[in-house]
């Protein structure tokens, strides 16, 4: 149905030879976003570097701050191969999301590409999967605010009246319709988390409150171990928003100077985050690891923080509403114009899916535990498996053609077969550790720090 010159694989990476350029094979009426030479409203506005940012603001944010406790729950060996080779997988499942995109560059979030796959069911399947799956990390920076704010405020008030908090600036930062105008919040988010992530680790390294139990290897549960393996790969769990993002580049093409940036950036540090705080903070670091150090370190590690927090959860609300706005008006005018039934279904889309992720937020308040379902139910698949059949789908009847192409057949079979063990395993251990957790009782005005 629709074609592209590039190979996915045989061809050159996309970006190295200047012969490879961007074109839109789809009809005009594909496009999300149309003809937007006179609209009032332009979504393709957004430079490699700044579609790199909001990259980085939505992926380096919860995930980092469950890494330590994730170390101490494997041992630092373990942990720091799953840290790397995760994010060197996690690379190349990106890098099919981008080279799927210039196949099929009608493909604007999961859904579409459900659609290619397999018509109107995959449309529905992958579209529901991943609404569901973005309001759930939505709900998680909402639970991350409440934590936030009871630490810093020494619990000052209900737990429940800081979500609702949370989900009134979430929503009223959502509110701008382009992600280009987005990526300038992203900026600030990443400048938060990496200043909170460095005066905790100055922090914990001057006060020591481990005491040197640092363990290269632990004797470990298959529960307790792969619950900590669910943590580093939620760490990785952008890739679901990656399409959407392509979309609103100036030049899709540069998407792999994005992918690499995002990639280098998080890895690297999550690797030293997790390492050192888990070396200072010893076998009882705290998860979220911000936690970990003195009572007045923490209250200001939390409140440089609050950007990130706020802000990466506002990129995956943005994505989660640009999804539906873009289902509903697609094909119309309704995207680009300034009327009143065009931003009011903008706000009343933002306002029900930012309810959502605030009541998901109040039903489980135990933050590795939420961390745990949402990676076992969407990040293994959106992260990992759906990569390897999106790449077993493009080279459909070429799996045998050549030495490299058998490789990349069993390495993607792999990928699918990975999905598939994270989610499985994943759901067994995040539905014991939340019916297991003592503390984890729903809509309460308790301290959820």
């Amino acid at each position: 149905m629709y074609s592209s010159p590039i190979d996915p694989i045989e061809d050159p990476p996309i970006g190295r030879d200047e012969k490879y350029e961007y074109t839109d094979t789809a009809p005009e009426f594909e496009d999300p976003f149309g003809n937007e030479e006179f609209a009032e409203v332009k979504y393709r506005t957004m430079a490699w570097w700044q579609c790199g940012m909001i990259m980085i603001a939505e992926t380096i944010s919860l995930g980092i701050l469950s890494l330590p406790s994730a170390v101490a729950a494997l041992g630092m060996a373990p942990a720091v191969v799953l840290i790397v080779g995760l994010g060197i997988l996690a690379t190349y499942t990106g890098y099919v999301i981008g080279q799927f995109k210039l196949r099929y560059p009608h493909v604007h979030s999961m859904a579409d590409a459900g659609e290619v796959m397999m018509g109107a069911f995959g449309r529905e399947l992958l579209g529901t999967a991943q609404v569901v799956f973005l309001v759930f990390i939505m709900g998680s920076h909402i639970l991350t605010f409440m934590v936030m704010m009871n630490t810093v405020t020494e619990h000052g008030t209900c737990s429940i009246v800081f979500g609702v908090v949370g989900l009134v600036l979430s929503f009223v930062l959502t509110l701008p319709r382009t992600l280009k105008k987005v990526s300038w919040m992203s900026i600030s988010s990443f400048i938060s988390i990496v200043a909170a992530v460095l005066i905790t680790m100055i922090a914990i390294a001057i006060q020591k409150p481990g005491n040197g139990q640092v363990d290269t290897t632990v004797d470990t549960s298959l529960y307790k171990g792969f619950l900590a393996v669910t943590n580093i790969v939620f760490a990785y769990a952008g890739h679901v928003a990656f399409f959407g993002f392509i979309s609103e580049m100036k030049t899709p093409t540069d998407y792999p100077k994005t992918l690499y940036l995002l990639q280098f950036t998080d890895t690297s540090m999550y690797v030293v985050a997790a390492v050192v705080i888990y070396y200072y903070g010893g076998r009882d670091v705290k998860s979220p690891a911000l936690g970990s150090t003195s009572p007045l370190v923490s209250k200001i590690a939390y409140g440089i923080a609050i950007p990130t927090i706020i802000i990466a959860g506002v990129i995956n609300g943005h994505v989660a509403c640009k999804y539906i706005y873009v289902r509903i008006f697609r094909g119309t005018d309704h995207m680009h114009k300034r009327n009143w039934r065009s931003i009011g279904s903008w706000v009343l889309i933002g306002l029900v899916l930012w309810t959502i992720a605030w009541i998901i937020a109040e039903a489980i308040p135990v933050f590795n535990n939420l961390l745990s379902l949402i990676t076992a139910l969407f990040a293994s698949w959106f992260t990992y498996g759906m990569s390897g059949i999106f790449w077993l789908f493009m080279n459909w009847g070429r799996y045998f053609a050549s030495p490299r192409k058998i490789t990349l057949t069993v390495l993607n079979l792999i990928i699918v077969g990975i999905g598939g063990c994270l989610c499985g395993l994943g759901l067994y251990v995040s539905g014991k550790a939340i019916h297991d957790n003592p503390s984890s009782a729903s809509f309460t005005c308790a301290n959820v720090a």
